[in-house]
């Protein structure tokens, strides 16, 4: 089946409001949905967490990383690792997990496993850039860095149901040149995108940044949260194995954004974070 007829197949799918998710998946939307409940008491918040390996596990990692523990006081316990990054980060940690979890037995492919650590890399330089350059909320930045590519972690779990999704011709099929210029197939994959994100109770803003940056329009100077993850999708090292890379590439991309900065350029405003996105980047991909 070809890429155009996939896609209008999952996005008459979800149109319909059949939205498929594996069982973890489902299972980690009810803990973020208790985490949420304003009734929900520390005690019980810990207790979730330390109930949910993976989520504790990155708890703990993000705790542990430059961007929230400046003093390098190491964070061994759930507890004082939800009150050293607070519960916002906690929630859409919750989440972020969820979004994990989309690929079901997919999850351990080489396609998975990619898009996860460009997702990271996306997300770790989206909080820097939000706070050195376009001035937004750098850990607003963090989440949707951490989720953009949610559409994709959706394909890869209904291959089962396509035969042949991520085979390597069909890998190949999604970086075609030829499919620039097809914007049925980006409204497709917005479609579809974005009814996750609501399922998982995304706030609309964060959605719309997200679904600007899958449009690929940056502004001159960068301002908005788009702007932001746009910037730092170019930069990512890792790129997303089913996206087109973005003619700005590495150090190609820093040079040609420099001039988008009126302070410091943005290569130095790199260089000065490259531990923060380190440390980061590795806690979210424990």
């Amino acid at each position: 089946m070809e890429k155009s007829a996939i896609l209008s197949a999952l996005a008459a799918e979800v149109a319909q409001g059949r939205l498929i998710f594996p069982t973890s998946t489902q299972a980690a939307i009810k803990i973020k949905e208790k985490l949420e409940d304003p009734d929900c008491s520390l005690d019980a918040v810990i207790r979730l967490i330390q109930a949910e390996p993976l989520l504790s596990t990155k708890v703990v990692a993000i705790a542990n990383s430059t961007v929230f523990n400046r003093s390098g006081k190491r964070v061994t316990d759930v507890r004082s690792a939800v009150t050293l990054i607070g519960m916002r980060t906690v929630r859409n940690l919750a989440t972020v997990i969820a979004v994990q979890q989309l690929t079901g037995p997919q999850g351990r492919s080489e396609q998975a496993e990619q898009l996860w650590k460009h997702s990271a890399y996306v997300a770790a330089l989206a909080q820097v850039i939000a706070r050195r350059v376009t001035r937004k909320d750098p850990e607003t930045a963090l989440f949707a860095g951490m989720i953009h590519e949610i559409s994709w972690f959706y394909l890869l779990a209904r291959e089962k149901y396509f035969p042949g999704l991520i085979d390597a011709s069909m890998a190949s099929s999604w970086n075609a040149d030829e499919d620039l210029e097809d914007e049925s197939e980006l409204d497709c994959e917005i479609t579809i995108g974005t009814a996750i994100l609501k399922a998982l109770s995304v706030p609309q803003s964060v959605i719309d940044d997200i679904v600007y940056l899958w449009r690929g329009y940056l502004s001159f100077p960068p301002d908005t949260l788009g702007d932001t993850l746009l910037i730092a999708n170019q930069l990512a090292p890792v790129k997303s194995p089913f996206v087109l890379p973005s003619n700005l590439i590495g150090a190609d991309a820093t040079a040609d954004l420099d001039v988008l900065t009126d302070e410091d350029t943005l290569s130095e405003i790199l260089k000065d974070s490259a531990a923060e996105v380190k440390s980061l980047t590795e806690a979210l991909c424990v």
